[in-house]
């Protein structure tokens, strides 16, 4: 059997370690050839793509990035065409297709497997956004990385007795700067689940400051919005191939408005693509290594239009349908918790 893999959408820690995972045990175990798709789903329209063997994946497991490439094209967007993808698998006698990526990805993926196509998918997002599963991986790396900005970002606002306001990805859901506000030990922290107005910010800011505390940290992902907004802000109204918008800004909105309010000198940072780069932790490695095992399995049994996901401690499979249906979001319940620690 000859199977082809391709990484889709943001790089984030661990598409290294799930193509190493796909092809050790399907060339050990299974004896099958492999190909990747070279920059997502462009490779795959233009039948560009890369052998992979052994000796190609055996020392990637720790590195960043995908060693395939990666794009946002989407082969159902205008100027493209599906069945383009189907003639590269007719022409290089491709038998299935493992698609690493979050939802516009494996949304894409979904529509294929429709028309006929073997597909199997891997839950890949640093946003944790996808349903069916418990964790994507990518997800804690970047919560790892945005972390350690926000201890160093602590020190500074300490000795210069500065408000900062942080703003990481996260477009419809919180995920991400809810964990890592909230491992951060941030001021405030605000996502898209919940709407706050910016007198109710300035509030707890100002608690912190009766209490003698003369700094404060404040994450906000991108997508969040405050009632005196009409809607999430963007950094400009270009589209990409899957109609998301480039969102940004409500940070510095944000730092903008607490300076004016509170006369508290304020300061705004966008580590945007810093957060998802660079090595993947410990977990990330293991969970991406155990979602490419299980993927390859799925080709193995041929379960396509499916996708392997976390429950608890166990991999499952699911189906890919459910998992694109929709956006997982932070539940209130879970926000509630940290919204103890804020003023």
């Amino acid at each position: 059997m000859k199977v082809a893999i391709l990484t889709g959408g943001g790089d984030c820690g661990g598409l290294n370690a799930v193509i190493k995972s796909i092809v050790w045990k399907g060339i050990k175990e299974y004896n099958y050839e492999f190909v990747g798709f070279l920059d997502g789903w462009k490779g795959a329209l233009e039948n560009n793509h890369r052998e992979l063997t052994i000796n190609d994946v055996i020392d990637i497991l720790p590195e960043g990035g995908t060693m395939l490439g990666s794009s946002r094209t989407n082969p159902f967007s205008a100027g493209n065409n599906p069945e383009d993808v189907e003639k590269t698998m007719e022409e290089e006698n491709i038998d299935a297709l493992i698609a690493i990526g979050g939802d516009d990805t494996l949304g894409a993926a979904n529509k294929l497997y429709q028309r006929g196509v073997n597909i199997v998918g891997v839950p890949k997002t640093m946003d944790n956004d996808l349903e069916c599963t418990d964790m994507t991986f990518g997800f804690m790396s970047a919560v790892q990385a945005a972390t350690d900005h926000l201890d160093r970002l602590k020190t500074t606002a300490r000795s210069h007795h500065r408000v900062i306001v942080y703003e990481v990805f996260g477009r419809y859901s919180g995920w991400t700067a809810l964990y890592a506000g909230w491992a951060g030990d941030a001021d405030v922290i605000l996502v898209p689940e919940k709407t706050y107005s910016i007198e109710d910010v300035c509030a707890c800011l100002e608690k912190r400051r009766q209490r003698g505390k003369d700094y404060a940290i404040v994450v906000v992902a991108e997508g969040a919005t405050t009632t005196e907004m009409d809607e999430m802000m963007a950094e400009d109204e270009e589209t990409d191939e899957f109609g998301h918008v480039m969102l940004g800004g409500v940070g510095e909105y944000l730092a903008d408005e607490i300076e004016e309010r509170l006369d508290w000198e304020t300061r705004y940072i966008q580590p945007r693509h810093i957060v998802r780069g660079g090595t993947p932790t410990a977990y990330d490695r293991i969970l991406s290594s155990r979602y490419g095992l299980a993927a390859i399995d799925c080709v193995k049994n041929k379960d396509f239009g499916k996708m392997a996901a976390l429950k608890g401690q166990e991999i499952e499979i699911v189906d890919l349908a459910n998992a694109v249906a929709d956006t997982k979001t932070v539940p209130v319940e879970l926000f509630e918790k940290a919204e103890i620690f804020f003023g």
